[in-house]
């Protein structure tokens, strides 16, 4: 898919009509499309797989894809009014973070605390199906909202909004598009918008462990010389979640490793410090890993001519996991979305240019600042010189005896939206 195509909408017999369409079946798709119907637009949503049950977790083991939630999630969630749904129980909150350099030196470390920073928690940690799950069964009940399981094969713009045609079925017209769909939108390709993409030559191997300490309601980061990163997230009861960022043959290697092999491996690692602060790791998943990049849509709406497609979640941007703020990101998205259609004046339709035009400078903003310190994070930790090694390990240090700065880096990880 390449090409925008402008045309007359089809005649209302051979077509049907809804005010905004959802593409996407992720996290983002789907909070998107139940706020959207709660604010009173006729809703659909399409994905492939929302026929597909996602099941309650439930018992000892938890899911593989772990996400921390800022506390602008939880408001969002609040907002949708599934956040007192969730089974809580499945809920760790974070009070603290630790991050500590690769010298294994004292004072190379920083800590960020709730405590210090007047807020309850700085995030918590929970299953991707857990949120999944709670979304699905809140968008049973919401009349003004229709899941459709189908794909969206050719979308037509015209004046009035986009037509999807669909893989089986009546194509539908949408005054507004949403674009949820991943890291590789296709909608985001057929209108027209380009996006800058780098491979970071590195994969993220995730698995869960249960651990002899406890955790404290943790979350751990170690960045380790020649770029490796170690971030061990909270798991109610004694259990961690473990995100290491490596090389993609290093992690191919790791996923063959037996429980001996991962105990010497963390005895290793960081001077030890993985096992003398967590003790012994017992492994409670199968380790699994992804590659990462770095993708930013050079906009987040189109096509330029008329806009009336809104990009959120992965179809806009896509970042390191190092600072846990990927879904965050893409929910504040909804979230701004969400504000702008909710206060527009009574005569703007949803894919008014002024409102779409509001969002992508909203959404510009906090997304370019995220991805560049990430991404520069990123990169001066993967640094090899000794100068580059001192530099950044002493500046763990100097940004840890400064208050003015944590708070600083407290309040960007919280995040902020607001809902009227």
């Amino acid at each position: 898919m390449s090409e925008v195509h402008l045309k007359t909408p089809l005649h209302s017999g051979q077509i049907r009509s809804v005010d905004v369409a959802v593409i996407g079946g992720g996290i983002a798709g789907k909070a998107c499309a139940l706020g959207l119907a709660q604010l009173g637009f006729q809703t659909v949503e399409i994905a492939p797989d929302l026929g597909e049950s996602v099941s309650s977790p439930q018992g000892s083991q938890w899911g593989q894809r772990i996400y921390a939630f800022s506390p602008s999630t939880q408001k969002l969630l609040a907002h949708l009014q599934i956040w007192d749904a969730l089974d809580h129980i499945r809920l760790q909150p974070v009070r603290d973070m630790r991050i500590y350099g690769d010298r294994g030196e004292k004072n190379d470390q920083l800590h960020l605390s709730a405590f210090e920073a007047g807020t309850p928690q700085l995030a918590w940690i929970g299953e991707s199906n857990l949120i999944e799950h709670t979304l699905d069964q809140a968008s049973r009940f919401q009349n003004k909202l229709e899941r459709i399981t189908n794909v969206v094969e050719k979308i037509e713009v015209d004046e009035a909004g986009a037509t999807l045609h669909l893989k089986h079925g009546t194509p539908i017209h949408a005054q507004l598009v949403i674009a949820a769909d991943g890291a590789n939108s296709p909608i985001r390709s057929e209108i027209g918008i380009t996006a800058s993409e780098e491979s970071y030559s590195q994969s993220a191997v995730v698995a869960n462990w249960i651990c002899h300490y406890p955790h404290l309601e943790t979350a751990f980061q170690w960045f380790l010389p020649g770029g490796d990163i170690v971030a061990m997230l909270p798991l109610p009861g004694k259990q961690v979640s473990m995100v290491w960022s490596t090389s993609p043959e290093n992690a191919a290697e790791l996923l063959k490793l037996d429980q001996s092999q991962w105990t010497e491996k963390f005895s290793s690692i960081a001077n030890g410090a993985i096992r003398k602060q967590l003790g012994e790791l017992t492994l409670n998943s199968t380790p699994v890993s992804f590659p990462l990049r770095k993708i930013r849509a050079n906009r987040f709406i189109g096509p330029e001519s008329s806009p009336k497609v809104v990009l959120i979640g992965d179809a806009a941007h896509v970042m390191h996991p190092l600072a846990g703020q990927g879904l965050n990101l893409g929910l504040r998205d909804v979230a701004v979305l969400l504000n702008i259609l909710g206060k527009r004046e009574s005569f703007r339709t949803p894919s008014d240019p002024v409102l779409l035009r509001r969002y992508e400078r909203q959404r510009q903003g906090d997304t370019g600042a995220l991805l560049w310190v990430t991404d520069k994070l990123k990169k001066l930790f993967s640094a090899s010189s000794k100068p580059e090694r001192q530099l950044r390990n002493w500046g763990l240090g100097l940004v840890n005896k400064s208050h003015f700065i944590k708070q600083r880096l407290i309040e960007r990880a919280l995040g902020d939206i607001d809902f009227e």
